[in-house]
């Protein structure tokens, strides 16, 4: 995790920091010593905007400034709130450890309305009618099948196949692709060289090493768990189409599985201290029109440090030992 207090700019309490600004049309990228245009560094995307739109905007992709002020009031009440709140007495819900680490707060101008930009009202397209559906989430066990293709949660205790892909190291809950903004850890590096870049992800420390020199892609059956991802610039555009995604994990959100998904991501510097991320998904074994979302992303100053999820992963271990001591215990109670 990097140090909040080394952002470039001023950290608001909330996303709503300012007034909408439109993007400045004439900003022109700095160049890497290769003429393409410079994205290195730590970037953050946390955010508290809506994934997909509320049905009061319509198909309107900004705030306005009376919107953001009610907007700032209604977090400033519910935070003085919430530090006046008990925890819960429920045995059943023990709460997270780790609660302190939240940073849902942007460090943004532009007020979107939603991430989702693509259907038109922000909304995410109908389903195909039986695909695939798996909902998880930090509460009990949800019941399934293997494969748990969600990140967060698990079917059962039974082995770590049972649990999350986050929990068992495999894949972060924000780090997609596409990556999302989530409780915490929104960093991303991007490093350059003349034919390839490099995305790493802070969760799970994933990196993304994506070709820029046409090669071909892997064969069809080659499953990767983030794709394989072929990158080219447009523009001053850093594009990267990624294929190949093994299965295992959902198409997206709670929906589908990755088998038939392709990603492709959009990174685009907009002025000194942001890049716009847009990603488009498409997968008409899930959804019956693709999907367009995003996500600013602005410089921070700081290192962004290994999230070494491997080591000393007592958690899985203490998961499954603690079922199987509740296991003993009925048994024993059934004597």
């Amino acid at each position: 995790m990097i140090r909040l207090s080394n952002t470039l700019p001023i950290m608001c309490g909330f996303l709503l920091c300012g007034s909408v600004v439109a993007a400045d049309d004439t900003y022109v990228s700095p160049r890497n010593v290769w003429g393409q245009p410079d994205l290195q560094g730590v970037w953050n995307f946390s955010s508290n905007v809506p994934f997909q739109r509320p049905q009061q905007f319509g198909e309107r992709e900004f705030m306005t400034d009376d919107e953001i002020a009610a907007m700032r009031a209604r977090l400033a009440e519910a935070d003085a709130a919430s530090d006046q709140a008990v925890p819960s007495a429920d045995p059943n819900s023990p709460g997270g450890y780790n609660d302190f680490w939240v940073e849902s707060a942007g460090i943004t101008d532009r007020i979107r309305t939603s991430h989702l930009v693509y259907p038109a009202d922000g909304r995410l397209p109908d389903r195909v009618a039986g695909s695939a559906v798996q909902f998880g989430g930090l509460g009990p066990d949800v019941p399934g099948q293997r494969p748990v293709r969600y990140t967060v949660g698990g079917i059962a205790k039974n082995g770590p196949e049972d649990r999350g892909l986050s929990e068992r190291c495999i894949v972060g809950f924000n780090d997609g692709p596409p990556f999302m903004p989530s409780l915490y850890n929104n960093n991303v590096q991007i490093f350059q060289n003349r034919d390839h870049a490099v995305i790493l992800t802070e969760m799970i420390h994933n990196a993304r090493i994506v070709p820029l020199d046409n090669r071909p892609p892997l064969p069809e059956e080659v499953g990767q768990w983030s794709g394989d991802g072929r990158g080219y610039w447009d523009g001053d555009s850093l594009v990267v189409v990624s294929r190949n995604f093994n299965g295992l994990t959902q198409s997206f959100s709670a929906f589908g599985t990755s088998d038939e998904k392709v990603l492709t991501e959009r990174f685009t510097r907009v002025d000194a201290v942001t890049v716009d991320y847009e990603w488009t998904l498409e997968d008409s074994a899930t959804f019956t029109d693709r999907i367009t979302a995003i996500v600013p992303m602005t410089k921070v100053r700081g290192q962004l440090y290994e999230y070494a999820c491997h080591e000393g992963n007592y958690g899985m271990v203490n998961i499954l030992r603690g079922q199987r001591m509740e296991e003993i215990r009925a048994a024993q109670g059934s004597d």
